[in-house]
């Protein structure tokens, strides 16, 4: 558990305010043989929601702990409101908050004792952690549930209680990894609510992983990895545009014997993914029945919508988002440093 004493503010931290919550620079981390993060370089603006997202593999795990200091940087730099990481792992333990993929409550403790808990733990205590607990049940709509031992609550209410802890010294940053797993729908829903709430009300800087494509397209910027590396980075809406068009899916029995006749026929870039022919054009609609007057008998179906982020990691990487990436290696297995 990361859990450093209050610490008071330094100079770097209140100049970087209005500037990166986060800069990374030339990040690289390897397990053993394997490269997790491949010279990554990203500066993540203060006060905005920000999803790392890529398949199993992609290294956004990595990266969660590196930012969290559960691993050391073998490689590079990361500055969180202008403190090092490497250098100044306290100062930057006190500004952010963690909420890990895996539960940490104590299931035998009420929900105001695990949130006292964590309060002790960034040094907390007598009025000021007592008024800090009666806020953070509030925001978090916790404020009946306080006395409930947390084993009897729902998945969507325990994530509640691990924002409260993450959030109870009032952190600048806030890091989740995974924030959604194990949520239905609903539950979901809430959490992006609560999550908004956070960053309009208090201006903290949310920093999540995922590999939910429609969870990353709810964040303000979308960092995009795959085998380690940065294929994108912008606004949701940005990336999508990237593609200019409409994306076109045909499913053939050749699909690469098609997509270079599409080549060679129009002019216009055919690629294979997965066994099927895509491409992104213009007015989609007009080129259907184009494709399927050109080539009688070889397409057997062919779809027409518009660019997704699916679409955007296929355009940077030339496959489908959870291809065949493996996952990253747990805290445990970490290989040699490099």
């Amino acid at each position: 558990m990361i859990a450093p004493p209050v610490v008071e503010h330094s100079a770097a931290d209140r100049a970087s305010a209005t500037g990166a919550a986060v800069e990374i620079t030339d990040v690289s981390h390897s397990y053993g043989d394997r490269q997790a993060l491949d010279g990554l370089s990203l500066s993540i603006p203060a006060g905005e929601i920000v999803a790392v997202l890529g398949p199993n593999g992609g290294g956004k795990t990595t990266l969660f702990r590196l930012l969290s200091t559960l691993i050391p940087l073998q490689r590079g730099a990361i500055r969180v409101f202008g403190n090092d990481l490497a250098r100044e792992p306290g100062l930057a333990r006190g500004l952010m908050g963690v909420v890990f993929q895996a539960p940490s409550l104590d299931k035998k403790l009420s929900v105001a004792e695990n949130i006292r808990l964590q309060g002790n733990l960034y040094g907390l205590s007598g009025a000021r952690l007592a008024e800090r607990e009666r806020t953070m049940l509030a925001a978090l709509g916790l404020t009946e549930r306080a006395r409930d031992r947390t084993e009897t609550l729902s998945g969507g209410l325990r994530r509640r209680v691990e924002l409260a802890k993450g959030l109870i010294h009032e952190p600048r940053l806030l890091i989740l990894d995974e924030p959604s797993t194990g949520l239905d729908p609903a539950a979901r829903s809430d959490l992006w609510t609560y999550l908004r709430g956070v960053r309009q009300e208090r201006g903290v800087t949310i920093v999540l992983t995922t590999h939910l494509l429609e969870e990353a397209d709810k964040a303000d910027r979308i960092a995009i990895l795959n085998h380690g590396r940065l294929v994108a980075w912008d606004a949701p809406d940005a990336l999508r545009g990237t593609l200019g068009g409409d994306a076109i899916t045909i499913q053939s029995t050749g699909p690469a014997a098609l997509a270079a006749a599409i080549q060679e026929q129009f002019k216009i870039d055919a690629k294979v993914v997965d066994d099927s022919v895509r491409l992104e054009l213009p007015d989609g609609h007009v080129w259907i029945a184009r494709l399927v007057e050109a080539f009688p008998g070889q397409i057997q179906s062919i779809t027409l919508g518009k660019p997704t982020l699916e679409d955007v990691f296929i355009a940077r990487t030339g496959h489908r988002f959870l291809a065949t990436d493996a996952p990253d290696p747990p805290p445990g297995k970490r290989g040699r440093k490099h």
